[in-house]
């Protein structure tokens, strides 16, 4: 749960005092929460109570204080939308599509899951038209999360009860589990560019920021994997727990990383590691009168073609080849020399790809030549597309 976003709405119910312990549960999960109120909601429990709790403002209005609060972009945000408690008529109206309410539109604008754990008397619970409420919700892709057995607010006893908050996180808890098809595994993956030392304040280096590799490594920690991230000198980093491992030179990465390497089942060599580096760094700033006309350089360690000799046949190793000309022809060569299991390319050719932009247009080459081509996007969907060729190598019978 640590990291992902979660959107609490709380609609109008006695229960909703139960929703300030689930905030504050999802908190300590390590969940970022971005809580909704319908104005009832706020009769129970107060708007500052949720915003203390969260570390945000709360919402209640698509317009307030001269400000649209983007149902769009809030549905974009968010890994999962919790209801909680969801009252039959909020069930109702979003089986149904009835947007009057920040609540509705941001439930019809979500692309993440949504859970809803009802909470109403007994016989609101048994009614046909909350059972039918209920089903079309399930229909649409929906969880319901099952509602408690004990006294209710009316006085009856019976079903209708809000599931209590530790049960809800567990429930999103063991959701996500399931969803999780790198669980249990390792990887490794290297981003960034390298720099190699000239004196104590110059070196070589290159344009990477280290974009792609730090995609993948989000996108493979969220879906279960334990991640070793060896990062260059870049000022970005990952937004997932993953464990990283800032290094500096082409051969403090090629350490980090074959280190890592000996446990991990999947490595995604992502980073653009110097070839070179200076024969002799100076211990001190050389002064331009005093400078060399030349400097010598050597060449640096290969890290793929030392995996490719400790790697094993359970092992997955995925290359980067960033060409400039004979692409296909270069980066095919690269792929069965360094024994890869696919090989992603990309050009400097293709406008929106390489080193600068958030945006890539990439190719997969595979061992038996043939090639997957894809448009440009995002680097967070091309990370996805990555992993999710990883996931049909590590799991080719799901």
């Amino acid at each position: 749960m640590r990291d992902k976003n979660i959107i609490l709405a709380v609609t109008g119910s006695i229960a909703a005092y139960k929703a300030a312990i689930l905030t504050r549960l999802f908190i300590k999960e390590g969940c970022n929460v971005q809580i909704l109120l319908t104005p009832s909601a706020k009769e129970f429990v107060s708007p500052l109570t949720f915003s203390t709790l969260s570390k945000r403002q709360v919402l209640s209005d698509i317009i307030s204080e001269d400000e649209w609060n983007s149902h769009v972009e809030l549905g974009l945000w968010a890994d999962a939308m919790v209801i909680a408690p969801a009252t039959a008529n909020t069930l109702s109206k979003c089986a149904n599509g009835q947007s009057d309410s920040l609540i509705v539109a941001v439930y019809l604008s979500a692309r993440c899951p949504v859970f809803f754990a009802p909470a109403m008397d007994l016989d609101m619970w048994q009614h046909p038209s909350t059972k039918e409420n209920l089903s079309s919700l399930t229909d649409h892709g929906d969880q319901i999360i099952p509602v408690g057995h004990g006294e209710l607010a009316s006085g009856l006893t019976g079903d209708g009860r809000m599931a209590e908050p530790f049960e809800i996180v567990n429930y999103l808890k063991d959701y996500f589990d399931q969803r999780a098809p790198l669980k249990g595994r390792r990887a490794v993956v290297t981003a960034g560019p390298t720099h190699e030392s000239i004196d104590p304040v110059r070196f070589i280096g290159n344009k990477s920021t280290g974009t792609m590799g730090i995609a993948i490594a989000d996108a493979l920690s969220d879906l279960g994997a334990q991640v070793d991230l060896i990062l260059g000198p870049t000022h970005r980093f990952p937004r997932s727990k993953c464990n990283v491992i800032r290094v500096e030179s082409a051969a403090e990465m090629y350490n980090s990383t074959i280190s890592s390497f000996e446990q991990a089942d999947i490595a995604v060599l992502a980073a653009a590691v110097a070839d070179f580096r200076p024969q002799n760094r100076s211990a001190i700033k050389i002064k331009k009168n005093d400078g060399p006309a030349l400097i010598e350089l050597e060449r640096t360690k290969d890290i793929a073609l030392e995996l490719s000799l400790k790697k094993t046949s359970d092992q997955i190793v995925v290359g980067f080849a960033l060409e400039t000309n004979d692409a296909i022809e270069n980066a095919t060569k690269k792929l069965k020399h360094k024994k890869f299991d696919f090989i992603v390319l990309n050009t400097l050719s293709d406008e929106g790809a390489g080193f600068g932009p958030n945006t890539n247009k990439v190719k997969f080459i595979f061992p038996d030549n043939s090639v997957m081509d894809f448009e440009l996007k995002s680097k967070k969907d091309v990370a996805d597309d990555i992993v999710n060729e990883i996931i049909n190598l590590v799991n080719p019978n799901q």
